[in-house]
C-alpha cells in the first residue's frame, strides 16, 4: 500500500530544468535510495516530496494521517534551545497521543464512560502504538548516545559545530518514529560506527518508509529495495540497492546504444529515399517524410561525460614514511600515544575512528614534518622531525621521517586550499604544466574533471561543494605527489566521480593515507586499516575494511569469552598454592624469551606479507588474503601464549 505518490513533477530554475514530469510512489515500510551526478535534482526532488518546496506543476499525494519528516543537509534549529530540548521536538505527535490517552482514560475512571468516549480512548492508544508504542520515554537519551553527542546534551544548538547540529537534526528525525522519513545525504559527518547503527536501525527498527539522497553505496547495498535515479529531470527506478542500479543502468544504456543505432539506419535509409523521390508527393510520402524529420530530430542520448583522474607519480623509493613514538596531544589530552607507523611503497591506509579522535591531526602532523622544506625530489631524507604546533592547543612530539624522494599532497576536509576569489582556471594553472613533461594545456586538464570552457570562468566562491570538491582533485593530482594525504575525499562528491576515484586510487603509484567514513572506498583502495580505538590508542589492521571488520568481530567475541572464564580462573588460582620452579619449569622459562621472539618474528613476516599491494589487486584471489590473515592470527596466537607463560613462569619465581 502506497504512502506517498508524486506524480509529474516539474521544477526548474530560470532555463534550467531540474525535473520534468517526474514521478515515483513510496510503499508503507519501503527503503528507497536517490543517486544521481551533482546537481541533477536529488536534494530538489527531495525536498518537494517533504512539502519544504513548492514544485512547478504535478501533485503530491500523502495517505491520511501519515507523517513525514525530513533531514536537510543544512538543518535551520532554533539555537537557544538545548540539544535536549531540540531532539525532544520530534516526539510531539507521541507525547500529544500518550496525553490523550491519559485524559480520557482519567474521564472514564472518574465515571463517564460513553460509546464515544470508549472509541476516543481506543483510537488515542492505537496511535500511541503506530507511533512507535507506550515506552518511548528513553528514547532520545538512547538515540543521542548512539549518535555520539551525549556530552553536549545540555548545550544550546547555536554553540555546535555544523558536524554536531546535523546529528541533532538527525536525532530529532529518528525519535519522531514518522510514516515517511526523506533524508539528505545522512551518513555525512557520521564516523564508520555511528553509520553501522544507523543502518542496522533503518533495517532492523525502523517500521515506517525511508526515502534517503546519498552517495553512500555500502548503505544503499545493505538496506535499499530500489534504487531511483534521477537524471536530466527523469526518475528511473531500479530494482535492489547499488550493485542492481548498475547492472540494470548498464542495460538501459545498451538498449539506449541499440536504439540509437535503429535510428541512424532508418535516419539513413529514409534520406536515401527523400532525394531520389521527384518534388510531387503524395499524403503518403509526407507522413513518412514527416516520420523522418520527428527521427533527426530526436537526436541521440546524451553523454554528459565522465571524470577522468590521472598523474603523474615519480619513484619514491621503498621506505616512504618511518613514525616513531609520536604523540598527538590537544592541550593535556592524548589523542595519540606512542604511535609507530612504517610505510613501504604502495601501501594505502585507511584510518578510521570517531569524530574528534585525532585522524585529521595524524594527517597534518605528517604535513607538518614537510613544512619549510624543499618538495624537490632530490632533496635530503626528512628524516628526525621531534615536535611542532598544530594550531590553537595541538601539538605533536615523536619522530615523523619521510623518504628522500617523497613529495607530500594533502587534500583537506574544508577544501580551504581553494582560493574563493580566483577563477577555476587560475586555481589549478600553475600546478597543471607539474603534470607531465609535455605541459599539458590547463584548459585540457581541467575539462578532464568535467569543467568546461564556461566552467573554468566562474570563480572558485561561486561553484557548488561537489564542484569544488572536484577542483581539489584536480589541483591535487597536478602536483605529482607520491604520498597522498586525503581527508574524507568522498565528501560532496556523486558516485560516479566517487566510482572514477576508487578506480584511480585502485591503480595508484604512490602511497595512501586516506580518513574517510566510506565504507566502499575502503574496501576498494586500502591495503591496511589505521583504527583509533580511544584514549590515545591506534591499531593497525591488515587489509581492506571488511577484513577488519572480520577482525574487530573476532576480538570482541574473543573479550566476551575472557569475561565469562575469568571468574572460573580467579578461583583456582585462589585455591592455588604458590610454590618454586621446577626444573623443567626452570629449563622452560631459560629458553622462552627466543621462543617468543621466533614467534613476533614469524608475525611480523606474515604481517608485511598482507601489505603487499599485489594481494588485493583486481583480479587476485581474495582466499590468498584470508589463509595469509587466518597464518597471521595463528602467529599473533602463538606469540601471545607464549609471552603469558613467560609471566606465568617469572611470577612464580617471584613468588618462591
Amino acid at each position: 500500500m502506497s504512502v506517498l505518490a508524486a506524480l509529474d513533477i516539474d521544477k526548474a530554475y530560470g532555463e534550467r530544468v531540474l525535473l520534468a514530469k517526474a514521478s515515483l510512489t513510496i510503499d508503507d515500510g519501503e527503503r528507497v535510495g536517490v543517486v544521481g551526478r551533482n546537481g541533477a535534482g536529488k536534494s530538489t526532488f527531495a525536498r518537494i516530496l517533504a512539502g519544504v518546496e513548492p514544485s512547478d506543476g504535478g501533485s503530491i499525494a500523502l495517505r491520511r494521517g501519515a507523517r513525514v519528516a525530513f533531514l536537510a543537509q543544512e538543518p535551520v534549529l532554533d539555537e537557544e534551545r538545548t540539544v535536549r530540548a531540540t531532539v525532544e521536538e520530534g516526539l510531539e505527535a507521541w507525547l500529544a497521543a500518550h496525553r490523550k490517552h491519559e485524559e480520557v482514560t482519567a474521564r472514564i475512571g472518574a465515571g463517564e464512560t460513553t460509546d464515544a468516549l470508549l472509541a476516543e480512548q481506543v483510537a488515542a492508544g492505537a496511535e500511541v502504538e503506530r507511533l512507535g508504542g507506550w515506552d518511548r520515554s528513553h528514547e532520545v537519551e538512547r538515540v543521542i548516545a548512539h549518535l555520539g553527542i551525549g556530552d553536549v546534551i545540555e548545550r544550546p544548538t547555536g554553540k555546535l559545530s555544523g558536524g554536531q547540529r546535523r546529528r541533532v537534526a538527525l536525532a530529532q528525525v529518528l525519535v519522531g518514529a514518522p510514516d515517511v522519513m526523506i533524508l539528505d545525504e545522512p551518513t555525512n559527518h557520521l564516523d564508520a560506527d555511528t553509520i553501522d547503527w544507523l543502518e542496522r536501525y533503518l533495517a532492523d527498527e525502523f517500521r515506517g518508509a525511508v526515502l534517503f539522497v546519498t552517495h553512500d553505496r555500502w548503505l544503499l547495498d545493505r538496506i535499499a529495495d530500489r534504487t531511483i535515479e534521477v537524471d536530466r529531470g527523469s526518475v528511473y527506478p531500479y530494482d535492489g540497492g547499488y550493485a542492481a542500479y548498475l547492472e540494470a543502468k548498464a542495460e538501459r544504456f545498451a538498449i539506449a546504444e541499440r536504439t540509437e543505432k535503429n535510428r541512424q539506419n532508418f535516419l539513413r535509409t529514409e534520406l536515401e529515399w527523400l532525394r531520389r523521390q521527384p518534388k510531387a508527393r503524395g499524403t503518403k510520402q509526407k507522413a513518412r517524410i514527416e516520420r523522418a524529420e520527428a527521427a533527426k530530430a530526436a537526436g541521440p542520448m546524451r553523454d554528459e561525460g565522465r571524470v577522468e583522474l590521472s598523474s603523474e607519480v615519480e619513484s619514491a623509493g621503498r621506505s616512504i614514511l618511518d613514525v616513531r613514538g609520536l604523540d598527538l596531544k590537544l592541550g593535556e589530552r592524548h589523542l595519540v600515544k606512542g604511535l609507530d607507523l612504517a610505510m613501504t611503497t604502495g601501501e594505502r591506509l585507511g584510518i578510521l575512528g570517531p569524530n574528534g579522535a585525532g585522524k585529521t591531526t595524524l594527517l597534518r602532523a605528517i604535513l607538518a614534518a614537510t613544512s619549510g622544506e624543499s618538495a624537490s625530489p632530490a632533496a635530503a631524507p626528512r628524516q628526525g622531525t621531534s615536535s611542532g604546533e598544530l594550531g590553537g592547543s595541538l601539538s605533536y612530539s615523536g619522530s615523523i621521517g619521510l623518504g628522500r624522494r617523497v613529495r607530500v599532497g594533502y587534500l583537506d576536509q574544508e577544501r580551504a586550499a581553494l582560493d574563493g576569489d580566483l577563477s577555476v582556471f587560475d586555481c589549478v594553472a600553475r600546478a597543471v604544466p607539474s603534470v607531465d613533461k609535455e605541459r599539458i594545456d590547463p584548459r585540457s586538464y581541467l575539462e578532464r574533471f568535467m569543467f568546461d570552457t564556461h566552467a573554468q570562468r566562474k570563480k572558485v566562491a561561486a561553484l557548488s561543494g561537489g564542484e569544488r570538491a572536484r577542483l581539489a582533485l584536480a589541483r591535487l593530482l597536478a602536483s605529482a605527489s607520491n604520498l597522498l594525504l586525503l581527508d574524507e575525499p568522498s565528501n560532496d562528491l556523486d558516485t560516479d566521480t566517487l566510482s572514477a576515484l576508487e578506480d584511480f586510487l585502485s591503480s595508484y603509484e604512490g602511497s595512501l593515507l586516506v580518513v574517510t567514513h566510506d565504507r566502499y572506498l575502503l574496501d576498494r583502495v586500502t591495503t591496511g586499516i589505521l583504527c583509533f580505538e580511544g584514549d590515545g590508542r591506534v591499531t593497525r589492521y591488515a587489509g581492506a575494511y571488511q577484513a577488519y571488520a572480520a577482525a574487530r568481530e573476532r576480538e570482541a567475541e574473543e573479550k566476551k569469552e575472557a569475561k565469562s572464564v575469568a571468574p572460573k580462573a580467579v578461583a583456582k588460582a585462589e585455591k592455588a598454592k604458590p610454590a618454586g620452579l621446577s626444573k623443567n619449569e626452570q629449563r622452560e622459562l631459560d629458553g622462552i624469551l627466543d621462543k617468543i621472539d621466533e614467534a613476533e618474528q614469524v608475525a611480523a613476516a606474515i604481517e608485511s606479507e598482507l601489505g603487499d599491494p599485489a594481494l588485493y589487486a583486481a583480479g587476485a584471489d581474495p582466499t590468498k588474503a584470508a589463509a595469509v590473515q587466518a597464518r597471521l592470527d595463528g602467529a599473533r596466537a602463538q606469540a601471545a601464549k607464549l609471552t603469558s607463560r613467560w609471566e606465568e613462569l617469572e611470577a612464580k619465581k617471584a613468588i618462591a
